[in-house]
């Protein structure tokens, strides 16, 4: 990590779970997402990684997924998930979250 935050690396390779271990880095101009995360708060903080104090470089955040695989399922699972929560946080929830959307979670 000193090492990409000094320039002198220039690829730095980081799981999503490796986000609670404290990691700032400050000279990153690309966040590329390769495996998302149920969670998309968990996705959040592995970028906010790269948005810390001392970061003076424009960054750039990118999710790469394939067609027709479980990381585009779990993508929209992600969608399904941020569009309930700002439903019921706009308090216009009510008949937009069914059985359907609930056996969906689950399959």
């Amino acid at each position: 990590m000193e090492s990409f935050n000094a320039g002198k690396t220039k690829v730095f390779l980081i799981s999503l779970k490796a986000g609670g271990t404290g990691l700032n880095l400050v000279s990153a101009d690309y966040v590329i997402h390769l495996d998302p995360w149920w969670n998309p708060a968990v996705e959040n903080q592995a970028t906010d990684r790269a948005h810390r104090i001392g970061q003076t470089r424009t960054v750039f955040v990118q999710k790469l997924i394939v067609r027709g695989t479980i990381e585009e399922k779990v993508l929209e699972l992600q969608n399904s998930k941020k569009r309930l929560v700002d439903d019921v946080f706009s308090g216009d929830w009510t008949g937009k979250f069914d059985e359907r959307d609930l056996k969906k979670i689950f399959e």
